[in-house]
């Protein structure tokens, strides 16, 4: 009797299971007649359009192709954003005292009329308050006429710092002659005068060629202007401290004039 073979199955291992499943098609595919290493099909995807809707970049547009109005919205008052009543307290100098009651309706009209304001004067503290009242519509108005009065205070008239309320690109600056130069008695007393010139002449005339406004107080001087303006104004004032001749101030500010009048 001939013994026939039997096939007898032999226990795989997992590497044998792994070999089977790449001869199987799972997986990355090896090439043995390219270059050795991993080929990867590319996949097929589907192009994608997008399309534009028509009037997308001129503004919204509603079904029937008419581009939308743009809202009118009114301007919030302080009232409706929250914004509490806010007081400013301005201090008044002795010798400002009796200006400021010649002046007081003249000062108040243009704060209580235009910006609608509060105004009062507290003579326990000898100070001006300023309030801002539910009427009152621009959020700067209480700084602005603080400014206006604090200038009044400083020695301007009520006609030049009643522009403090109207512009914006105004601002006053102080400084005392003895920042420039340290003077004493008879010295600091002629230097003044040197400012000022005879019957305000020398004032006048850098009031004029630098459109600014100055005011002397002693021993300081404040200058109310634009900041381009103020630079020119404080330069020929500190040339006068120093010492320098007015005859050669007014021919700078000449020239500097000349200059300011082609620009416009």
């Amino acid at each position: 009797m001939d013994k026939q073979a039997v096939e007898t199955p032999v226990p795989m291992g997992d590497d044998d299971i792994e070999l089977e499943e790449e001869e199987a098609g799972y997986g990355p595919v090896r090439r043995n007649d390219g270059p050795r290493g991993i080929t990867l099909a590319p996949a097929e995807v589907d192009v994608v359009v997008e399309s534009l809707m028509e009037g997308e970049g001129d503004g919204a547009a509603d079904e029937d192709g008419k581009p939308y109005d743009k809202p009118q919205f009114r301007a919030l008052t302080p009232k409706e954003q929250g914004i509490r009543r806010q007081l400013r307290r301005i201090q008044v100098p002795p010798h400002r005292l009796t200006p400021l009651k010649a002046s007081w309706m003249t000062l108040i009209q243009p704060l209580v009329e235009h910006m609608k304001l509060q105004v009062r004067m507290n003579t326990k503290r000898r100070a001006v308050e300023l309030r801002s009242s539910a009427a009152t519509e621009d959020l700067g108005a209480l700084q602005k006429g603080a400014d206006y009065f604090k200038a009044f205070m400083l020695g301007f008239d009520q006609a030049d710092a009643v522009a403090l309320l109207r512009l914006d690109d105004l601002f006053i600056e102080s400084f005392e002659v003895k920042d420039v130069k340290r003077l004493q008695g008879d010295h600091l007393s002629r230097c003044i005068g040197r400012i000022a010139g005879k019957d305000g002449k020398t004032k006048y005339g850098i009031e004029n060629a630098t459109r600014t406004r100055i005011s002397l107080c002693d021993e300081k001087v404040h200058i109310l202007g634009s900041f381009a303006n103020i630079k020119l104004a404080r330069d020929s004032i500190c040339s006068l401290i120093l010492g320098s001749a007015p005859g050669k101030v007014y021919s700078k500010l000449r020239t500097v004039s000349k200059r300011l009048q082609e620009r416009l």
